[in-house]
């Protein structure tokens, strides 16, 4: 099959989980199929590049800054950025040209944000069969996370995001994928009952990870908590923060990987606790020692986080995940078996289920046996294969074969 993959991000520029379109592509190149990824540029270049026999296309959308540079852009711009992207005239027309000239099969999207709806209309042009990967709430939130600006999740929207969401519903509306996949029932919940996805399939779809090929046996002596992940405050990481210092013991050590435009306050709020280690990126070697050596992986989102990425990792790792009761994390952590979940927000709760597993070695291995066993059903050779099913089945029912 001939396949093509959009992304707004790919690696090697990215933000966390686009690391997993990096699995899909060269999964897929590994089965002999032929993969193109269309995304957009770090600059104001565009180019073709071959990664990994990957064919990657990368262009910058003509917005008032490039999708790279959101996050840290004035909220005055935001709102005209936003605008644009609802349908992006110029990605319209770059996306339907590189389709034309590669002619995939089929089509399959992630995040659109910063290439615009635009994508489903440039695909829908064409009559290319094609799966929509919903990640986050970007349909029905300009920030994509549910979050006031306080933090909070937002129970009543504003009246600008009830038009926001109702322009995206009716673009969306006319030019809806064949199928929308997601790692979370939640989220495909939460968008439904927002009037999204009518008279579309929609189902479940785990993006797996890669097992652990080397395990080294876990220590001990010292607990090492281990957080990878954007370092944004509604991924709840200064909650894990606030509990870890709550903690007395000298036998814990604290270990944050990942940037983002919280890590300067972050870091502030670690000063002081030599016990804590902040690293920002770091190489994938780096990241492996850190994951070989975790005794507990930790996910304290405030946001209907699905994290499915990060809980996935660690499970490769044996690692338990103590994660926040919200959003898809449920899904994931079988509470009790392969981690534990906590209040979101509560940082008092997950300090006590942090000390209480640094202090229960027998309990902690128990919930890595757990953990290993989960990993079994969350691997990236599964997933493509239900890929490659999945885009098989469209091509011929578009065919009438």
């Amino acid at each position: 099959m001939k396949i093509c993959i959009i992304a707004n991000f790919y690696p090697p520029y990215f933000f966390g989980g686009e690391r997993a379109y990096q699995r899909e592509a060269e999964g897929l190149v590994g089965r002999g199929h032929k993969v193109t990824v269309i995304t957009s540029s770090p600059d104001n270049k565009s180019y073709h590049e071959e990664l990994n026999m990957v064919q990657v296309y990368r262009f910058r959308p003509l917005n008032i800054y490039p999708p790279y540079q959101a996050e840290h852009k004035p909220l005055l711009l935001k709102p005209l950025f936003h605008g644009i992207d609802f349908w992006n005239i110029h990605s319209y027309r770059e996306i339907k040209n590189i389709l034309k000239i590669i002619n995939p099969d089929v089509v399959y999207i992630h995040n659109f944000k910063g290439l615009s709806l635009s994508v489903f209309g440039s695909v829908n042009k064409l009559g290319l069969p094609s799966v929509f990967c919903v990640n986050d709430f970007s349909l029905i939130c300009p920030k994509a996370d549910l979050l006031r600006a306080s933090g909070q999740i937002c129970g009543r929207p504003l009246p600008i995001c009830h038009i926001y969401a109702n322009v995206q519903r009716n673009i969306f509306g006319r030019n809806k994928p064949d199928l929308v996949v997601s790692p979370a029932l939640f989220t495909l919940d939460k968008l439904k009952n927002a009037g999204f996805f009518k008279e579309v399939q929609t189902k479940r779809e785990i993006i797996g990870v890669d097992r652990c090929k080397n395990m080294s046996d876990k220590d001990y002596d010292i607990t090492n908590i281990l957080y990878v992940g954007n370092v944004s405050k509604h991924k709840g990481v200064h909650i894990l923060v606030q509990a870890f210092t709550k903690i007395k013991s000298q036998s814990v050590r604290l270990h944050i990987v990942g940037k983002g435009k919280y890590l300067d306050e972050l870091k502030r709020l670690c000063e002081g606790d030599s016990r804590i280690n902040i690293y920002g990126f770091v190489s994938d070697e780096i990241l492996d020692d850190l994951r070989q050596k975790s005794n507990i992986a930790v996910v304290p989102s405030i946001w209907y986080d699905m994290a499915q990425g990060a809980i996935c990792e660690s499970f490769s790792y044996g690692t338990p995940v103590i994660g926040s009761r919200i959003g898809g994390i449920p899904e994931y952590i079988d509470e009790g078996y392969n981690g534990l979940l906590f209040e979101p927000g509560n940082s008092e709760e997950l300090k006590i289920i942090l000390e209480r597993l640094a202090n229960n070695s027998q309990e902690l291995k128990r919930l890595e046996e757990g953990a290993l066993e989960s990993s079994t059903r969350y691997n990236t050779e599964q997933h493509i294969d239900r890929l490659e099913i999945i885009f098989s089945d469209l091509i011929k029912k578009r065919m009438n074969i």
